[in-house]
C-alpha cells in the first residue's frame, strides 16, 4: 500500500509554509521581520524606563544642552547639540543609501548596489567613530562638580552665571593623599578607586578665596535653569555637605546630575551602537558578496533588501533615543 503524499504547489520556491505566502514575503524577510518586531519591544522597554526615571527626578534631570555641547577640533566652543544632530543626519543619509541600494538590486544593477552599499557602510562607520568621541567627552567630563553627604551635585558659576571648572578654583595645599583600597580599610569601595585631580579640601579652599564665585545646585527653578545659591549660601553649602570631587561621569557618580542620567546614557545609547556595529558588520558581508557576484548568480539581491530593513530599523530607534534622550 503506497503511502499518499501532500503537496503544497510550492516545491522549490523560497516560501514553503504552504500554498501563500504571508504578504507575499519570502521566508528570510519574514524571520526579519519577526525579528525587528521583538527588538522594538526591547527598545521600548528601555525607552519607557527612561521616562519613568526622568519623571521621577523632573526637578533635578541635567538639561542636556548643556551636557552635550562638544564639537570635535571646537574647544570651549558652545555648540549645544550641534554635533548629536551631525550624527544623526549621517546616520539618517545612511539609510537613504540603503534605500538606493535597494532599489539598484531590484533592477540588477550591480556597480550601483556596490557604490551604495559602500556609502552606508561608511555612514554606519562614522557614525560609531562619532558616538565613541561623544562617551569619551561624556566620561571625562570638562567642568568638574562636587557632591554631597545626599548624593546631590553642585556646580560652580561665575557672577555672570558661566560654569567654571575645578582647576580654577582649587588651591593646592599640603596634605597626603591616598586612595581608599581593601587592604586600608574601606573594603566596600573596590580596589579600582581612584584619586580625583583635586580633594574636596582644596576645591572649599579655592572657593574662599575666589568672591565672584557661586554655588550652582542640580535643582531647577521655575524658568527650568539650574537653582543657582547665593554667595552666603554657597560657602555655607559648601562648607557643610560637600563630601566629595566628581570628575566626568561613570555608573556610579556624574558630575551633570543624578547617577541614574548616566546609567541609562551607557546602556542605551550602547545599545544601540552595538546593534548598529553589528549593522555594519552584515553590512560588510554583503557588500564583499555583491562584489564576488553572488547575487547576481542567484539573480536576485534580496539579502541586500533583508539587511536594508535592519539598517531601517537601526536607523528609526535611533530617531526615538534621540527625540527622547536628547530633545525633550
Amino acid at each position: 500500500m503506497e503511502a499518499t503524499v501532500v503537496r503544497t504547489g510550492t516545491e522549490g520556491k523560497t516560501w514553503g509554509g504552504g500554498s501563500k505566502s504571508p504578504l507575499k514575503a519570502s521566508y528570510g524577510k519574514m524571520m526579519m521581520w519577526f525579528f525587528i518586531t521583538s527588538d522594538a519591544l526591547t527598545f521600548s522597554a528601555f525607552l519607557a524606563s527612561y521616562g519613568f526615571s526622568r519623571f521621577k527626578f523632573l526637578d533635578s534631570w541635567p538639561i542636556a544642552d548643556e551636557v552635550f555641547n562638544h564639537f570635535p577640533f571646537m574647544h570651549g566652543v558652545d555648540a549645544p547639540m550641534y554635533y548629536v544632530a551631525l550624527m544623526t543626519f549621517i546616520l539618517i543619509f545612511s539609510s537613504v543609501t540603503m534605500v538606493l541600494a535597494v532599489d539598484a538590486g531590484h533592477h540588477m544593477k550591480k556597480a550601483k548596489v556596490t557604490l551604495y552599499m559602500f556609502l552606508t557602510i561608511i555612514g554606519g562607520v562614522i557614525f560609531l567613530g562619532s558616538q565613541a568621541w561623544e562617551w569619551k567627552n561624556f566620561i571625562k567630563g570638562e567642568y568638574g562638580a562636587v557632591e554631597t553627604r545626599g548624593g546631590q551635585i553642585l556646580q560652580f558659576v561665575d557672577s555672570n552665571g558661566e560654569r567654571v571648572a575645578l582647576h580654577d578654583i582649587a588651591t593646592t595645599l599640603k596634605e597626603d593623599r591616598v586612595a581608599h583600597e581593601r587592604k586600608n580599610g574601606l573594603w566596600f569601595v573596590g580596589d579600582d578607586a581612584e584619586l580625583t585631580t583635586y580633594s574636596i579640601a582644596e576645591i572649599k579652599e579655592g572657593f574662599k578665596t575666589k568672591e565672584n564665585l557661586l554655588v550652582r545646585t542640580q535643582m531647577l527653578d521655575e524658568n527650568g535653569a539650574k537653582t543657582i545659591l547665593t554667595r552666603e549660601k554657597s560657602l555655607a553649602m559648601l562648607d557643610k555637605h560637600a563630601v566629595g570631587v566628581v570628575e566626568g561621569a561613570n555608573l556610579t557618580h556624574n558630575e551633570y546630575g543624578p547617577p541614574l542620567f548616566a546609567d541609562f546614557f551607557f546602556f542605551i545609547t550602547g545599545f544601540h551602537g552595538f546593534h548598529v556595529f553589528t549593522g555594519v558588520l552584515i553590512n560588510i558581508i554583503i557588500f564583499f558578496n555583491v562584489i564576488l557576484g553572488t547575487y547576481e548568480r542567484r539573480n536576485s539581491y534580496e539579502m541586500v533588501e533583508k539587511v536594508g530593513l535592519y539598517w531601517h530599523f537601526v536607523d528609526l530607534v535611533w530617531v526615538f533615543v534621540f527625540t527622547f534622550f536628547y530633545l525633550v
